[in-house]
């Protein structure tokens, strides 16, 4: 006799969603992916490029070891997962390369490095190979967004102060004293440092 899986819950499905954009958010609550959020933030072209890539694999990575999940051997679980998120990070890859090949020659080796990015793995690991593919998605989708989210205010913040520019486009004119430390990785840092901050004084007002 089969089973067929119910249902998700709609408030559970949404709830799924939107923890990951500010709840636990995962660069500034839960501080994960900490390499691209400091090393490709000096542009907000360059974040918005990584956080969108990074969406792209954490969605496709959760859907697949969702399904795949349960016939994956406890042995090679951990393995396997690293294979299916570098596989789809080589696509991502390739596809960045073909369509913008300047923008991937920005983000360098951190586009690579999404296949160790501890967001990902983690959420496989603690969620998609534990839930139904539905969810796994938008758990995924929110995360994604949340990061990205993350990664832009990081960017925009940095380009406006460290050039006195937002996606390339002139803010102030030539009379402007660009703060050239914050394209710098003190820069990026300092930023991150006091977005924390924020994120901790307004969590900790509201849960009061």
């Amino acid at each position: 006799m089969t089973t067929t899986t119910p249902p998700a819950d709609p408030s559970r499905a949404y709830q799924e969603f939107v923890k990951g954009i500010w709840k636990e958010n995962p660069a500034f609550v839960q501080v994960l992916g900490m390499c691209p959020t400091l090393a490709v933030t000096n542009s907000a072209i360059n974040a918005l490029a990584m956080g969108s890539a990074t969406m792209v694999v954490l969605m496709c990575s959760s859907l697949l070891i969702s399904l795949i999940g349960r016939f994956v051997p406890n042995q090679v679980r951990i393995s396997t997962y690293v294979v299916v998120i570098a596989t789809l990070v080589t696509v991502v890859d390739f596809t960045l390369q073909a369509l913008a090949p300047a923008v991937h020659k920005e983000l360098g080796a951190f586009l690579a490095l999404i296949v160790v990015n501890c967001l990902i793995l983690g959420r496989a690991e603690a969620f998609a190979a534990k839930n139904p593919p539905g969810l796994a998605v938008l758990d995924a989708l929110g995360m994604g967004i949340g990061f990205t989210f993350a990664l832009s205010c990081l960017g925009m913040l940095r380009e406006v102060l460290g050039n006195g520019s937002l996606f390339g486009f002139d803010l102030f004119g030539p009379s402007f004293e660009p703060w050239v430390v914050m394209v710098l990785p003190p820069g990026g840092f300092l930023v991150l440092g006091v977005i924390l901050l924020l994120f901790s004084v307004f969590g900790t007002r509201k849960a009061s």
